[in-house]
Formats: structure tokens, C-alpha cells, sequence
């Protein structure tokens, strides 16, 4: 029974503070009319705080990159309706990218001003966090305004540190992800007298 009930990998649901649900899951190339119908929802400091300055709307081609990432290199998520891809508004979404070197990977995470201060933030950074895990990455970075103290906080609150960005009025956010530890081999216990 319970079998039935499980999740497929990288989806959860959550129900946020003010008892709105929505599913935490992979994106799909079916979301990408509904994100093109909501970014004029967005307000323009949202937009320019994800994308480092202000953009109108998103292109055929930033939007078919990002609902169609590089499973070998790029992992992002959304969170939704709980509804079937296509249909589902989204309200966040978040995404990284392992650079050519393989050791580096760079974040990124939008969520709307309708479903922000509820946890998703923290809640997908930890997902994304844990897929660069899995892929070895030994670091995980994203260039923040200097003025998203919001993005700041949360990236602290998570062990992230603050660095000097590559451009005036950025900050970069770095997390080192340690190499996993070598498993002991077992070793049988002794029989005791």
C-alpha cells in the first residue's frame, strides 16, 4: 500500500503556510506556456533581481533551454499547481548548471511575490544542493544583487558564503560541497567469551 502512494524521485508536496499546495517537482518541456503566460505576472524587481537586469518577456529560446535542460549537466525544478504539467501555474522555479570544468555549478531560483517567505526558496536550494551532490560537484555558486538581502540570507542560512562578484553591484554566493567520505570496509565482529 504504501508503494502506491510514493512520489517518482525529485517531486514532493507541500503545503505552504497559507495553506495553498503545490508539487515540487523536475520541469517539463509542458511548462513552458504556462511560465510564458505568467512572467508578465511577475513584478519587474522580481525579474531583475533573478536576471541581473530588467527583460519584458522571456524568448522562445530562454524558455525552451530552461524546460529542456541537459540532464548530464543541468538539473531545474518548479513549483506548481498540483496539476498535470501545462496546466499548472508555476510560481518558482530553480535551476543549476555544472560549468564545462565539472567541479563548478552555478544556481539560480526565481519565486513569485505570491508564494515568496514560504519556504520554497530553502526547500528547492536544498534539492538543488543535493543533485550537485550526487554529480560531484565540489562547488555551488550564484551571482546576487547587492540588494537581494532576502537571496543573501537564505544562501547564509544554507552555509553558503559571501565573495566579491564578478561585477559591481553583485555579490557571488559559494558553497564548497566536501568530497563524500570513503566507506570503511566492514569488518566482522569478534564472538565474545
Amino acid at each position: 500500500m504504501a508503494a502506491r502512494n510514493r512520489m517518482p524521485p525529485w517531486h514532493e508536496h507541500v503545503r505552504l503556510p497559507n495553506g495553498r499546495e503545490v508539487l515540487i517537482r523536475p520541469i517539463r518541456p509542458e511548462d513552458a506556456e504556462p511560465m510564458r503566460a505568467a512572467f508578465p505576472l511577475l513584478k519587474p524587481d522580481e525579474v531583475r533581481q533573478r536576471f541581473l537586469h530588467p527583460i519584458k518577456e522571456l524568448g522562445a529560446a530562454q524558455i525552451e533551454q530552461l524546460v529542456r535542460p541537459d540532464p548530464r549537466r543541468d538539473f531545474a525544478l518548479v513549483a506548481a499547481e498540483p496539476l498535470p504539467p501545462g496546466e499548472a501555474l508555476v510560481g518558482a522555479v530553480a535551476r543549476v548548471s555544472i560549468e564545462p570544468n565539472g567541479k563548478d555549478a552555478e544556481f539560480a531560483i526565481l519565486v513569485s511575490h505570491y508564494v515568496n517567505g514560504m519556504g520554497l526558496g530553502r526547500r528547492m536550494m536544498r534539492k538543488l544542493v543535493r543533485w550537485a551532490r550526487g554529480r560531484k560537484v565540489q562547488r555551488i555558486y550564484g551571482d546576487v544583487l547587492e540588494g537581494n538581502l532576502p537571496m543573501q540570507t537564505l544562501a547564509s542560512a544554507l552555509g553558503f558564503r559571501r565573495e566579491a562578484g564578478s561585477e559591481a553591484g553583485l555579490v557571488r554566493m559559494v558553497l564548497d560541497l566536501p568530497p563524500p567520505r570513503p566507506k570503511l570496509p566492514r569488518t566482522p565482529l569478534a564472538p565474545t567469551a
